[in-house]
């Protein structure tokens, strides 16, 4: 049993409340509790009926489970008093199955608008005290109104996901409930950031709209994301598998990498929800959020001169060049335990929201492998789909080579790296730290892809394949060991590369946060556009 973690605001909101109905009792007063009263007694009984969602015994079961309810989580969201709600008094239109008699306002959803540190949002909240959170007709209804309004609005979307699946009462109404949900999340995509958290059951059809959002949160333990369930699985395929394994957190935040972020309760997923939420415009039309930085634009980091080790084999963490050079060492990072070997998040520099990508050595030498590729190319696009500019730090080693990258279409999906940042128009600004190694230093945001500005550290190589391999290949046969140095010495510098004008500049990495800052500063205006089509045509 999990132990529910509530902020003292919460727990003293709760005891607060007025005593509290079950179900069964409530909806039997439901028909004559409003006769012969006035318009505001009935209208304060319909709230307080939808604000008590499945009443005291489900609300007690949801917290046992370690749950927040519905109204709960809006409250930690969301700036104190800034929530206005929409269709608290919507009910379900089901007459089958008894259901005309089982009625709750609001129909197991909250939805509506408010703010997180002043910017505005529209959201959702399921609630599993209702129905189970099951969607039906009006469920869905709701949902569909708060997108429009949205995007209308211009202002992102988040949905906090709570909900046993489709409302089987309200047969294929419910289906296309979902379906009209999911137009939704593919036209408001690259319009508003779309934001879920799955923090309960999300199963069957309805996996699909936090799919398609930008980015999905899960809670450790409580949440759990998949297509059949365990049961089905077995009946299926006969395997044993338990929900935890089958679409827990720690899965798809490891092993899928369906979801970005994993947290240890309602609360703290929440509160990170916030904290993502100000490195990101409110919609496609506005510019990356600025906030004050007290961050110089001249702070130089010595410790920056040597990072790189000498060895080119030796291993360094890149988590630490990135702290050196963004504001106050501060980078959220998205899908931090999936694909290791390559860092995407977001940080600032001199206020300016950026994105980052970074090759990692510490892992896998640094090397681009499919899940790299798949995980860097979807957050590139995001970047560009928001007007958040990409810098870039380099130090790979080539593609991952191997049977099962060959076999599991590297090809493929490499190119999706290549073709995101290839068809990105936002500022992009790229730093070689070591190793720029073969077909990866052109995926990696090279001049070549457009990149605006491309420098390199002098401990940079930019070359077809390192020496020992290239000098083998070229010498077949041959004592190497003298070309060997030759090769090093011609190749291993970045002097080539800038002589061709395939990098801007050389400069030292102590200089690195001052460059950058004041190139990203030149390209505040930079107006940039892609042929016209109706779209492209990415290797998904």
């Amino acid at each position: 049993m999990h132990r529910l973690r509530t902020s003292p605001l919460l727990r003293a909101s709760l005891l607060r409340r007025p005593a509290l109905r079950s179900p069964p009792l409530q909806n039997a007063v439901a028909s004559f509790a409003t006769v012969g009263r006035s318009f505001d007694q009935k209208l304060a009984v319909l709230e307080e009926r939808a604000e008590i969602g499945g009443g005291a015994k489900r609300i007690e079961k949801q917290h046992k489970g370690g749950k927040l309810t519905a109204r709960e989580r809006i409250e930690v969201l969301l700036d104190p008093g800034s929530f206005r709600e929409y269709d608290k008094l919507v009910e379900h239109r089901c007459v089958d199955f008894g259901m005309q008699q089982n009625k709750t306002p609001g129909d197991a959803v909250v939805t509506g608008t408010g703010t997180i540190n002043g910017r505005q949002v529209y959201l959702f909240s399921q609630d599993f005290t209702v129905f189970g959170g099951s969607l039906g007709e009006m469920h869905a209804s709701k949902i569909c109104k708060i997108m429009d309004r949205a995007v209308a609005a211009g202002v992102p979307v988040i949905g906090l996901n709570d909900s046993g699946g489709a409302r089987i009462q309200e047969g294929v109404d419910s289906l296309a409930g979902y379906a009209d949900v999911f137009l939704r999340n593919v036209m408001s995509s690259g319009v508003v950031p779309q934001l879920s958290v799955i923090m309960g059951p999300c199963a069957g059809g309805a996996v699909y709209s936090p799919a398609i959002t930008d980015f999905i949160f899960m809670v450790e333990d409580t949440s759990h994301l998949f297509i059949t369930g365990p049961n089905v699985v077995k009946t299926v395929t006969h395997e044993d598998v338990t929900f935890e394994a089958l679409g827990g957190a720690k899965t798809h935040t490891t092993k899928s990498g369906v979801a970005h972020r994993s947290f240890r309760d309602d609360a703290e997923a929440l509160l990170q929800l916030r904290a993502l939420y100000d490195f990101l415009p409110l919609s496609n039309r506005d510019a990356a959020p600025v906030r004050q930085s007290h961050d110089p634009r001249t702070r130089q980091e010595a410790s920056l001169d040597w990072i790189v080790p000498h060895d080119p084999n030796t291993p360094y963490d890149m988590h630490h060049v990135i702290s050196k050079v963004v504001d106050d060492g501060e980078l959220f990072e998205i899908m931090p335990d999936y694909a290791k070997n390559i860092l995407v998040g977001f940080s600032r520099l001199e206020g300016r929201t950026v994105g980052i990508v970074a090759n990692q050595p510490k892992e896998l030498a640094g090397c681009l492998d499919i899940d790299a590729s798949v995980k860097a190319a979807r957050f590139v696009r995001f970047c560009d789909s928001f007007n958040i500019p990409i810098v870039t730090f380099v130090d790979v080693p080539g593609f991952l080579p191997g049977t099962a990258q060959e076999h599991g279409g590297i090809i493929r999906h490499g190119a999706k790296l290549l073709y995101a940042y290839a068809e990105a128009t936002v500022p992009k600004l790229t730093v070689i730290t070591r190793k720029a190694y073969g077909g990866a230093y052109d995926v990696m945001s090279s001049k070549h892809l457009r990149g605006d500005v491309n420098v390199a550290w002098p401990s940079s190589e930019i070359a077809v394949m390192g020496a020992k391999g290239a000098v083998e290949i070229i010498f077949r046969g041959q004592s190497a060991e003298e070309e060997e140095v030759k090769y090093l010495d011609l190749f291993a510098t970045p002097l080539v590369a800038a002589q061709r004008g395939f990098i801007d500049a050389v400069i030292q990495p102590h200089e690195t946060r001052t460059f950058l800052c004041a190139e990203l500063e030149a390209l505040a205006t930079k107006k940039a556009s892609n042929p016209w089509r109706k779209h492209g045509n990415i290797p998904l």
